[in-house]
Order: C-alpha cells, then sequence, then structure tokens
C-alpha cells in the first residue's frame, strides 16, 4: 500500500493554530476543540509543531512522519505504547497527534534506567507533553500495562526484539492491546535472510515479521512501501549505508 500525500483539509492557519496551542498545552493538556479537523490534519500540525527539535526536523525528508502515522493508524484520543522510543523521535509525534485525550506510554528498557541519566532524554520529553508517561519494563516479552492500549508502536527495532524471546515480546503485545488494537512495525529491510540479519546488519526480513506477528493471533492488514528505497543495497548495516536505508512497514490488528 502506498500513500500518497494530500493537501490537508484545514487551512494552514488552522494547522498553524493546533501546532502553536498543542505546545502551549505541553505543560498543561486541557483538550481544545477544533471544528472540521481531521486526523490528517492533527498529524500534519504534530510534525509542525515548533516543540519538535530541529535535529529531529531535520530527519523527517527521510523518515516521513506524516505519512507513516497516517498509515499506522492512529486516532485522537489512543492510548499508545511505544517500545524503545530512543531519542523520541516519534514520541512527541504521537504525543501531539493523539491530543491531551490521549496518551503515550513510552516503554523503556530497564538497562537503560539503571546507567546514570539513562532516562533523562525521555522523562524530559514527559515532562513537556503532559500525556507521555515513561514505563520502565525489565523485558518486552514480560511486560505489563496500566491499561489496555490502542495501539503498541515500534520502529526500527523489532530487529532487536527477534534477537531475544520473540515469541514472547509478541504475545506481550497482543494481550497488551484491547481487542480491535493495532500493532504497528517498521524497520530496516533485508529479504530473504529471515532473521539471520537481525544481529549482524541490524535489518529483518519482511516476511519473517509477517510469519512470526501473525502466529501471536494477529492479522495483517496493510503494508506500506512509502519507505522503500531499492538504491539500498540491503547487505550492509543501515549506519554503513550512504543514504537512506530500505524499511518496510507492517499494520496488524489483534481481533476484536
Amino acid at each position: 500500500m502506498r500513500l500518497v500525500p494530500r493537501l490537508a483539509t484545514a487551512t494552514i492557519a488552522t494547522i498553524s493554530a493546533l501546532s502553536l496551542a498543542a505546545c502551549g498545552a505541553n505543560t498543561s493538556p486541557v483538550p481544545v476543540s477544533y471544528a472540521q479537523v481531521d486526523m490528517a490534519d492533527y498529524i500534519m500540525a504534530a510534525v509542525l509543531s515548533p516543540a519538535r527539535p530541529a535535529e529531529d526536523v531535520a530527519r523527517d525528508a527521510a523518515r516521513k512522519p506524516e505519512e507513516i502515522v497516517a498509515f499506522s493508524g492512529v486516532q485522537r484520543g489512543d492510548v499508545i505504547a511505544e517500545i524503545a522510543p530512543g531519542g523520541g523521535y516519534y514520541t512527541r509525534i504521537l504525543a501531539q497527534t493523539v491530543g491531551p485525550e490521549g496518551k503515550v506510554y513510552a516503554l523503556m528498557p530497564a538497562f537503560f534506567a539503571s546507567r546514570p541519566g539513562g532516562l533523562d532524554g525521555i522523562n524530559a520529553i514527559a515532562e513537556q507533553y503532559g500525556n507521555v508517561e515513561v514505563v520502565v519494563v525489565d523485558g518486552y516479552d514480560t511486560m505489563t500495562l496500566p491499561e489496555p492500549v490502542d495501539l503498541v508502536w515500534t520502529t526500527e527495532n523489532y530487529h532487536d526484539l527477534a534477537n531475544g524471546n520473540i515469541a514472547g515480546a509478541n504475545a506481550a503485545v497482543f494481550a497488551a492491546l484491547r481487542p480491535g488494537g493495532i500493532y504497528f512495525v517498521e524497520d530496516h529491510a533485508a529479504p530473504g535472510t529471515g532473521t539471520s540479519a537481525t544481529s549482524t546488519l541490524h535489518r529483518i526480513d519482511p516476511a519473517a515479521v509477517r510469519q512470526q506477528v501473525t502466529t501471536a493471533g494477529f492479522v495483517l492488514e496493510a503494508e506500506s512501501d512509502v519507505l522503500h528505497n531499492p538504491a539500498d543495497p540491503r547487505d550492509v548495516a543501515p549506519g554503513d549505508f550512504d543514504g537512506v536505508s530500505d524499511k518496510f512497514a507492517l499494520r496488524f490488528r489483534k481481533p476484536g
């Protein structure tokens, strides 16, 4: 499935108001109603938000967040669990997209929490965005969340999960989601390799992901090639490739 950017239905003035209002609401997340604004406009406002750091914005051309978030199926008011949010690139966008009536649980591995200052960055984001809560987990295969969630999100780290108890991790994701909830996976592609490149090239075969996740009980709902790059040789680690790595995006749904 290829998503093509479209012009949002809101005016530029409305989008700007959404962005600025969200910035002001970061420390006091009071719901604000905007008439005739659909999800595309909320997503665009989140991407255009002046609250995002310049280093995140610089990565937008490669990561295409507007299209990826739209493809994932995120809705206003959703409760999201984000696996290994890293520097918070998507945490910020998701937090503003779901709005103050939604929530983002940033699931950080315990080994980060054990490092001096290991959680400083994500804690700062949680303080800035009042609807982000940091949850430290001993392992993604044993994680439990404070409440059922609408969507579990993982970008560029499913291959790391696959180096461990991936069946347990996918089962934990299944248990965390409400019936009908979404499991969104985006990662670096290594077609035809199965799971043999997960620890060496930090990539994974999308066919292996489909097989593993559907075995856990999920239904594959859609695929996107918006991040596909045929120029990537896919035989080196993404960081060693002088360009934008070839990536895939999959949307699974828990039967409900």
